[in-house]
């Protein structure tokens, strides 16, 4: 098996299954808990907590555990907005970011926000200059993601991140969900208030996640209860996860520095591969894009006719997000980038690990090539 859909979803790592076996067997009590077994289990949590910051860089208690990037998201978003709502009104995101970000956005326009979403340059990139226009007083938050979770455009956080500090009334919120373990961000440096992560893109568990909330920030709770959290999430924490997720974002560090030229390199290679083929068009920018994903269309071949093609053979990828790609077949984030309809409705994703190899990569590309001639043949 050839598993290249790794932005979707990643093989939970060995070790990391071994700490959340571990953590559920021998701390499986309640963390709020005040006899013995308890505070065990809140010691383990508390342990935790201190290695997410050093991770990350930023205070302990700037980290809430939460189930994954959707949650984190709108916790961000929805929490900025009901508590400064007395600040002003208004939000600026972008038009390619991920589902989570544009839906929780767009509920909060039926709650009577108004929200700015920037146009992007034919590589994904957002305009500094533009942000600069769009910038009023009333802004309370400006939400940008790191790496886009379709083609791999970075995003110019620090520069977004200068804008914002201009406007006292702002907060800067960054989903680092595909990101994270991959592109460097340093979340102070950067003036970045709010980040998300999600363990599952690391090879962490589902249902784990991480939003560093800026000691200085107040968010209005969407979860009220036990006070869990900084008050920010209660509910009975999930200890044995919240190890795992940890493990999981230290090996994830440890890969970035080891592996990343490696990975980088492998999708330059597929990259002048996919350019040999004459009905491919690249989406992912060559430069100032993340070391594991390629989208690319293929004119006038439906996707998922591509998909279960190579599903033949074993091998796995996607079409654009796996939260959108059940839905209407057009990709929002190509046709944002300005990509003609027939390039936006054939793009596919090829998201790499730390542990794809060339010879992966190069059978992918063989078989592919098999496909689009095959496909190609029968529709004449």
């Amino acid at each position: 098996m050839i598993y290249l859909d790794n932005s979707a979803t990643t093989k939970p790592n060995p070790q990391v299954l071994d700490s959340f076996t571990k953590a559920s067997t021998g701390f499986f009590g309640n963390a709020s808990s005040i006899h013995g077994i308890g505070m065990d289990a809140e010691r383990l949590l508390r342990k935790s907590r201190e290695q997410a910051a050093s991770l990350l860089e930023v205070n302990p208690n700037e980290i809430i555990f939460t189930s994954g990037g959707t949650e984190g998201n709108n916790l961000a978003i929805k929490g900025i907005a009901l508590e400064h709502q007395n600040r002003g009104k208004h939000i600026i995101t972008s038009a390619i970011e991920h589902p989570s970000v544009i839906e929780t956005c767009q509920g909060l326009e039926a709650l009577g926000f108004e929200v700015t979403y920037l146009d992007v340059d034919e590589s994904g990139l957002v305009d500094i200059d533009n942000l600069k226009k769009e910038m009023r007083e009333d802004t309370i938050l400006v939400s940008i993601m790191h790496v886009n979770n379709e083609i791999g455009t970075i995003q110019p956080i620090k520069e977004i991140g200068e804008v914002v500090q201009s406007y006292p009334k702002a907060f800067f919120h960054v989903d680092h969900v595909q990101g994270y373990g991959k592109v460097p961000l340093n979340i102070q440096a950067s003036h970045v208030d709010l980040c998300t992560i999600s363990g599952h893109k690391i090879h962490g568990l589902k249902g784990t996640g991480v939003l560093y909330v800026k000691q200085t920030v107040k968010l209005f709770s969407l979860a009220h209860g036990g006070g869990q959290e900084r008050r920010i999430r209660s509910g009975t924490e999930n200890v044995a996860g919240i190890v795992s997720l940890v493990k999981a974002m230290r090996l994830a560090k440890e890969k970035q520095s080891e592996l990343h030229k490696k990975l980088t390199n492998l999708k330059h290679t597929l990259m002048e591969q996919l350019q040999t083929l004459n009905r491919v068009v690249i989406n992912t920018p060559k430069f100032a894009s993340a070391p594991h994903i390629v989208n690319f269309s293929v004119r006038g071949l439906k996707p998922e006719v591509v998909i279960h093609a190579l599903e033949d053979f074993e091998i796995f990828i996607s079409t654009k997000s796996a939260c959108s790609s059940k839905s209407a077949d057009e990709s929002a984030v190509l046709i944002a980038c300005g990509k003609d309809r027939d390039i936006a409705i054939s793009g596919l994703r090829v998201s790499m690990s730390y542990e794809t190899t060339k010879e992966e990569v190069d059978y992918f590309f063989q078989k592919l090539t098999e496909v689009i001639k095959k496909l190609s043949e029968v529709m004449g």
